[in-house]
């Protein structure tokens, strides 16, 4: 925060949860959250540049460190799109698990930064404000889950075609009598709008949650000695607890990527 001005619980808190922002177009009609852009765009650079660079120096012989995590990872993401997608999994479905694990880790792992020394670095790179986390803001995890829902669609097309995916639409799943269209619509429609919201809302308030704590943490550890130190240890604790939540919720993610995907594939 700038220095000279008196921090309060209200304004720490505001600080750090406030985006750097942009707007596009007359009347702020678009605003750009700059951070959230940039700091995806990031890891997401990082996370497959690593794996591009292991790809490309990987060897038939006996792999490396480096080769067999790897491999590892792609191992177990392959096994579990094959337990709930059963067609051709490495045409697309295998591919965009692993990409959608990979990089939702990456950009929750950004929770792990410690927030005020993040921040002192920001504002001495004029950045007054800038989070550092994508996934803690909403619009990230929309992007994402919309995302997979128009690709839902786009398979729903594709395999069915646009006839069949009407007719599902209009008699599943109660019934092709006439009467029953009305209901069946509003079912579907229902199911539809639903898949993006909970995919997006789930990552989003699991991860703000963590990122909350952290700062109520830090807020804790500045009250004084005996804050600083329960602060300390209970920041470390919940640094430990949140290595399973942010690899959890990457791998929740990626799993509900691959179900609406395979629903897709598959017919009433």
């Amino acid at each position: 925060m700038a220095s000279g001005t008196e921090v309060t619980p209200t304004s720490y808190m505001s600080h750090h949860l406030t985006n750097l922002t942009s707007s596009i177009g007359d009347g702020a009609f678009w605003t750009l959250h700059v951070d959230t852009l940039v700091m995806a765009l990031l890891t997401g650079i990082v996370s497959f540049g690593f794996l591009g660079w292991v790809v490309r120096g990987a060897t038939s012989a006996v792999p490396g460190k480096r080769q067999a995590f790897v491999e590892l990872a792609v191992e177990f993401i392959d096994e579990q799109v094959k337990s709930a997608f059963h067609g051709d999994r490495h045409a697309f479905v295998a591919p965009a698990a692993l990409t959608v694990f990979i990089w939702v880790f990456m950009m929750n792992a950004m929770d792990f930064l410690p927030v005020d020394i993040m921040a002192w670095i920001y504002e001495r790179l004029g950045l007054h404000n800038w989070r550092s986390v994508p996934t803690a803001d909403v619009n990230t995890t929309f992007a994402l889950a919309l995302s997979v829902w128009l690709l839902m669609i786009f398979f729903n097309i594709k395999v069915k075609g646009l006839g069949g995916w009407i007719h599902e639409l209009v008699c599943s799943p109660f019934g092709k009598n006439p009467l029953l269209w009305p209901v069946n619509i509003l079912f579907n429609l229902v199911e539809y709008v639903s898949k993006p919201l909970s995919h997006s809302l789930r990552l989003y308030g699991n991860i703000y949650a963590g990122e909350i704590i952290f700062l109520l943490l830090g807020m804790w550890a500045a009250t004084g000695l005996s804050g600083t130190v329960f602060g300390t240890l209970l920041g470390a604790g919940w640094a430990i607890f949140h290595i399973l939540i942010v690899t959890l919720q990457a791998f929740i993610f990626m799993m509900l990527t691959v179900v609406y995907l395979s629903m897709a594939h598959e017919s009433h």
